[in-house]
């Protein structure tokens, strides 16, 4: 068969009027002279006045938040900051001009500083995952409009009491599932809403989290411990789970999932290994986690060091050694699973495979949905649709890093675009111009408590109907 390669959203969808994915543009058909056939939303909120924000947490999440209003000015303004890193409260604070008495070490007393009316519109909590649901709590029975990093809480029930409590008082919270905001995926939920492969069947997707990503982030950093933080299938792969529950648009009904610790352990540790790699570890020249490689020679994953400017190798290696980062990566007090597989059920009857890959060379999210009529499978940068009946293809191929804006934006541009939407809707107090709603963020927590509490005690879970 004569395929021909035609872009999705394009001819396949000229004359069709069927309906629009929630927040997504309208999509015209391409002409020979605009081939960028997805409608990227402009990033800069329009607003009627500067909204002021106090942000509780400045380290690197916090910092890509409140970038938004140095790269928009007049949108919004940092007014108060709270963290108890006197290096990142003062370098965010500083760059906003605010006063000591708007600088708080713990993010408690900002909130009690507002006890008689708030210091802001907005509080962005971006603090470590065990404090998102008490700052945030306490956020919004302050009244504050609250901006949340997921995950937002550590159990379903903490789940569940934010989502009363918002409800209660009114205040517009959201979630910073960042994917729903990115083009890739919004073109493809648009696809999904457009019909164009008809009712969904089934649903695979696989999250291939990058070797270094890993160690760094779930071996030897805050992720590494589901005691401290939160298991890993919601620490990181709430934002999976939240897409596949924003394609399918059903609640889920059963989770079961499978899946163990057993490479980052003792039982690997090389002989002679000393515990931190910046103790002259033996292995250093053959080993792929070597701290070493990564965060000096590399410099690499460095932020939560908090690097001088110009720092020397040897100054790197200094403050590298008194860090939980230079440990040697069997020798920490991690219990993440390094893979994890899940099968899921839903209410309209869609079968999900759900998995990560924690020991990946590439980071990469791919996904296939399939439906009655066609097919989606894409990699995270392009995918492709895929017709049942005629075996004709179309590919969505954007290069989205190369419209203007959107160039070395965080999650292709889904960042800033989720500070632009929660913006516009604490303004027009109208929740619905966000698509991660506090209501719709709460559903792919419920999902990962749900396999977490599946892959310890080896049932299945009920989690609706």
């Amino acid at each position: 068969m004569n395929n021909r390669r035609e872009f999705i959203m394009g001819t396949m969808l000229a004359g069709a009027a069927l309906p629009l994915a929630k927040g997504v543009a309208e999509v015209k058909p391409p002409t020979p002279a605009n081939l960028l056939i997805y409608p990227m939303r402009p990033l800069k909120a329009e607003t009627s006045r500067e909204l002021t924000v106090a942000v509780m947490g400045a380290g690197g999440r916090g910092s890509v938040y409140q970038g938004y209003g140095k790269k928009f000015p007049g949108t919004m303004k940092v007014v108060a900051v709270a963290d108890i890193n006197e290096y990142r409260r003062n370098r965010m604070a500083d760059a906003w001009g605010i006063p000591p008495n708007r600088r708080f070490g713990d993010y408690r007393e900002l909130i009690q500083a507002g006890a008689g009316g708030k210091l802001a519109d907005i509080l962005v909590v971006t603090l470590p995952d065990s404090l998102h649901y008490d700052a945030a709590m306490r956020g919004i029975e302050q009244k504050y409009d609250v901006l949340v990093e997921k995950p937002m809480a550590q159990s379903s029930k903490e789940c569940l009491d934010m989502l009363a409590k918002q409800r209660e008082t009114g205040c517009i919270v959201g979630v910073c599932h960042v994917l729903r905001y990115a083009p890739y995926f919004e073109a493809m939920k648009s696809a999904i809403d457009r019909g164009l492969i008809g009712e969904i069947m089934s649903v695979q997707h696989t999250e291939l989290v990058d070797f270094t990503h890993t160690s760094h982030s779930y071996v030897r950093g805050n992720w590494r411990n589901s005691k401290i933080a939160t298991p890993m299938v919601i620490s990181k792969c709430c934002h999976d789970l939240d897409l596949i529950n924003w394609f399918i648009g059903a609640r889920c009904t059963h989770a079961c999932a499978e899946g163990e610790q057993r490479y980052f352990c003792a039982k690997n540790r090389p002989a002679g290994a000393p515990a931190r790699c910046t103790d002259g570890c033996p292995h250093e020249k053959d080993c792929i986690y070597s701290a070493i490689k990564t965060y000096v020679k590399r410099r690499s994953w460095t932020g939560p060091l908090d690097l001088p400017p110009n720092a020397t190798d040897e100054q790197v290696t200094k403050i590298l050694a008194a860090s939980p980062y230079s440990r040697c990566v069997f020798a920490c007090d991690n219990d993440q699973p390094e893979q994890y597989a899940a099968s899921l059920r839903f209410e309209n009857g869609v079968a999900v495979a759900f998995s990560y890959e924690a020991l990946s060379p590439v980071g990469q999210r791919r996904t296939r949905i399939i439906g009655t009529k066609g097919m989606l499978e894409g990699g995270g940068i392009g995918f492709r649709f895929t017709e049942i009946a005629t075996g004709k293809f179309w590919d969505w191929n954007m290069k989205v890093q190369d419209v203007p804006g959107y160039e070395r934006q965080g999650h292709g541009g889904g960042d800033l675009r989720l500070m632009r939407d929660f913006l516009l809707a604490v303004e027009k107090r109208d929740p619905s111009m966000l698509t991660s709603s506090l209501e719709a963020s709460v559903e792919s927590h419920l999902i990962g408590f749900a396999c977490e509490e599946s892959r310890l005690t080896g049932r299945k879970i009920k989690i609706h109907g």
